[in-house]
């Protein structure tokens, strides 16, 4: 198990309701627990003849700030577009001020014109998708930090 696996399970289980987890696989003995970020957050490794401590706090770290952020995913497939019609300006961008109820962008899907609303209140760091970009369902186009 590499960092990275770590990584992927510190968030598989951040999105549940599991307080403590131990797994024991072969030399290997990993404890997580959510709780308060301190220095006694971390992943142990037990080789047959070190230890080995890797800490953790910094992708809990990143964890936290991730956590402010909102990703507004497309709810249907179709064509991304950032503005009402190519002449005029895009709904938002990076950095604009959005609350929850503005519209951000429209998905066109079998030539009908959807309204992407915010559901959130806050600002735009990022947008993922190009303007006449194909969307699926499910993909994440805009990052709002709240």
């Amino acid at each position: 198990m590499d960092l990275k696996d770590i990584k992927d399970l510190i968030f598989a289980i951040d999105s549940t309701d599991i307080e403590n987890v131990q797994i024991e696989k072969d030399d290997m003995k990993i404890s997580i627990s959510k709780g308060n970020l301190s220095k006694d957050n971390i992943v142990k490794e037990r080789g047959p003849i070190q230890e080995r401590v890797i800490d953790i706090e910094e992708t809990v770290a990143e964890k936290v700030e991730e956590e402010d952020l909102f990703i507004v995913k497309s709810p249907i497939v179709g064509v991304f577009y950032s503005s009402p019609s190519p002449e005029e300006a895009p709904f938002v961008k990076v950095g604009s001020r959005v609350e929850k109820g503005d519209t951000l962008c429209i998905i066109e899907a079998m030539k009908i014109m959807n309204e992407i609303a915010s559901e959130v209140s806050g600002e735009v760091v990022e947008i993922l998708i190009d303007d006449e970009g194909v969307v699926e369902y499910g993909q994440a186009m805009i990052k709002i930090r709240r």
